[in-house]
């Protein structure tokens, strides 16, 4: 398993043969590109959907919607910043 420092990974995981082992930060984020066009190929795009935090800055926000309407298709996003 990756090394942990008080309970957090501090190297990425990727799943292989249904096992968890340590990957480079490429091969995780190249993993997780592929899951994210599967699914947008297999169930189209608003079966995407993301999360931000409301209480992070506006330009991260701005990206994350950026990047879901634009990269992915989709308008599934909630940063909760109607609260």
């Amino acid at each position: 398993m990756a090394t942990a420092m008080r309970g957090r990974l501090t190297t990425p995981l990727v799943r292989d043969n249904g096992e968890l082992r340590p990957a480079t930060w490429d091969e995780a984020l190249d993993c997780a590109a592929i899951g994210f066009r599967r699914v947008k190929e297999n169930h189209g795009p608003q079966a995407f959907g993301m999360f931000s935090c409301s209480k992070t800055t506006n330009e991260l926000n701005f990206l994350a919607q950026k990047f879901a309407r634009a990269v992915m298709g989709s308008n599934n996003i909630d940063s909760c910043n109607r609260t």
